[in-house]
């Protein structure tokens, strides 16, 4: 039988898979692998001194790492001390329990849901120090509760910030890329939002998600992209199927964005993100949620179209949401909703940022080029100023401009 909590590593590591992008650090990895499997001997056997002993072995090669591989094998270390605290839980040593269970926390365990039903831990759920772990790790790992503890923004606040644009579908890098892969063909013949559809399940099928390597595409463009996934046999990150999708939907003549999801993140340990689009559909005059990466949409109980400002704003207080049933990952992987919108986009719509532009190539670093986001921040976020920050990339001198509102109504405004 595998540890609760091993179970969930499995799942944090499938979370990573699925959104995330980070680089492979296989050095420490087989190593690692037979540490979680000796581990996981000691747990059956319930040998809380050989696991206490492989966890200290464990913490000083860990201890040895550069500090890039110890970010990527941070959850390891976590989950080992999680583990060795559920073994002396299960022994009735409450207070080594406490110990290696606080361990883990200061390593980066947030799971408040998980740890209020982990049974392991059912001799020490009546101790204060259990209760204190518990509420102290609510503010930083219970994602829902963190959203709508956040909430409010503000439209009347007055920010200055630049009017987000859309490259035309008469552009020649777009109608080139409406040929080229037969985009009329590939949305149909049906309602604007039925194409819309129809383009989202052809980027998602078309383009694998690989959130465990780095592509190495340069061009950040549909064209570009889906032809080095095509060729060289690669998966790419959430931004760059969002990419994608994005510059699919302007050759069709829709607006559409990309927008980056973001957690509080209060700790600076969470590196997951996620990045999906918005495309307005103008029967309905709304922004509407397409996720490329999950062939993922949402709606109401009626059935209506959902934009990201009304997921977040269902999420925040408690409205129904529908997820549709063909959200999968790769085709490989079915997506829930209870995963997919209460736990990881719970997380990740805390705060949101968008490129000021939507136009083929405006994210592709090159000399002298310039590029602006702009970031919508919950009232209650801890880094509010400055409104305007400018940074330079001295290698390519591009010139990245970000600004900072609370405003979700200018932030969502269509006109350009």
């Amino acid at each position: 039988m595998k540890f609760k909590y091993a179970l969930l590593s499995l799942a944090l590591f499938t979370t990573a898979s699925l959104f995330g992008q980070n680089k492979p650090q296989p050095a420490f990895t087989p190593y690692a692998d037979n540490f979680s499997d000796k581990l996981q001997k000691a747990y059956d056997k319930r040998d809380a001194e050989t696991g206490r002993k492989l966890v200290e072995d464990f913490a000083t090669q860990y201890n040895k790492l550069s500090r890039e591989d110890k970010v990527y094998f941070g959850g390891n270390i976590t989950n080992a001390y999680y583990n060795l605290s559920c073994i002396y839980a299960i022994t009735n040593s409450k207070e080594k329990a406490l110990q290696y269970l606080d361990s883990a926390v200061v390593k980066g365990y947030t799971d408040y849901k998980h740890l209020g039903e982990d049974t392991d831990f059912a001799n020490i759920k009546a101790e204060p120090g259990f209760t204190a772990i518990r509420t102290k790790i609510r503010s930083i790992g219970d994602y829902l509760y963190i959203l709508q503890k956040a909430g409010k923004y503000n439209s009347a606040q007055k920010r200055v910030i630049p009017a987000f644009s859309y490259q035309p579908a008469t552009a020649p890098a777009l109608v080139a890329l409406r040929k080229k892969f037969n985009l009329d063909s590939v949305a149909g013949t049906g309602t604007d939002l039925e194409k819309m559809k129809n383009l989202l399940h052809w980027v998602h099928n078309t383009v694998n998600h690989d959130g465990q390597h780095e592509s190495g595409i340069k061009l950040i463009n549909a064209d570009e992209i889906i032809g080095a996934a095509r060729s060289r046999k690669v998966g790419v990150s959430c931004g760059e199927l969002a990419s994608v999708l994005q510059d699919c939907y302007l050759a069709m003549g829709w607006k559409a964005r990309k927008v980056y999801c973001f957690p509080k993140d209060s700790l600076k340990t969470d590196f997951d993100s996620h990045v999906i689009n918005v495309v307005y559909l103008p029967a309905n005059q709304k922004w509407i949620w397409m996720d490329p990466t999950n062939n993922a949409y949402v709606t109401n109980d009626k059935g209506e179209m959902l934009g990201i400002e009304e997921v977040r704003e269902g999420l925040v207080n408690n409205k129904p949401l529908v997820l549709n049933t063909d959200a999968n990952w790769n085709n490989r992987q079915v997506i829930t909703k209870n995963f997919y919108l209460y736990n990881y986009m719970a997380k990740n719509l805390y705060m949101l940022y968008s490129p000021i532009k939507s136009e083929f190539d405006y994210q592709t670093p090159g000399k002298n080029r310039s590029v602006g986001y702009v970031m919508l921040l919950p009232l209650e976020y801890y880094v509010q100023t400055p409104d305007k920050t400018v940074n330079v990339n001295r290698e390519t001198n591009t010139t990245v401009t970000r600004y900072r509102t609370n405003n979700a109504v200018q932030f969502w405004s269509v006109e350009e």
